[in-house]
């Protein structure tokens, strides 16, 4: 089974869909085509960075703070942020998405758009999100 990083190594750029609903409404699953390429130094706040956890597991995040040895990370469906993800854990990083055919670049005025009212109001966003599954966890809680 070939590896992302050896792709992303050997052509310069993986381009593949997604499994899961973590960067949702961003990425659609089996349904989005992304492009990621060879970070070129250290990555920014907003990046959306393909890595590789301790455990083994790929994750697609996005980058919400750099600091000066790690990135505070999180999905853009997701409200819990992660910690301690560093250089080392980074394969590569996305470029584009290819939506119904045409490809959105990261620079897309639109795509940067939708990133900083996505990010920029993350606290609303999580409260959205946390009360959105409120009832899935009471009705887990309730039944024990």
């Amino acid at each position: 089974m070939t590896r992302f990083e050896d792709v992303i190594e050997r052509d310069g750029r993986l381009v593949y869909t997604n499994v899961g609903d973590s960067m949702r409404p961003l990425i659609r699953q089996d349904r989005d085509i992304l492009i990621i390429e060879k970070p070129h130094g250290r990555l920014k706040k907003y990046d959306v960075p393909l890595y590789k956890r301790d455990s083994g597991q790929y994750v697609l995040h996005r980058v919400l703070k750099v600091r000066e040895n790690d990135y505070v990370i999180c999905g853009d469906n997701r409200y819990c942020k992660e910690y301690g993800i560093t250089d080392r854990h980074i394969i590569g990083v996305l470029t584009a998405v290819v939506r119904d055919g045409k490809e959105i670049p990261i620079t897309d005025w639109r795509y940067r758009l939708y990133v900083h009212l996505w990010c920029d109001l993350f606290p609303l966003r999580a409260f959205i999100l946390k009360a959105k599954h409120f009832p899935k966890w009471l009705k887990r809680k309730l039944k024990r």
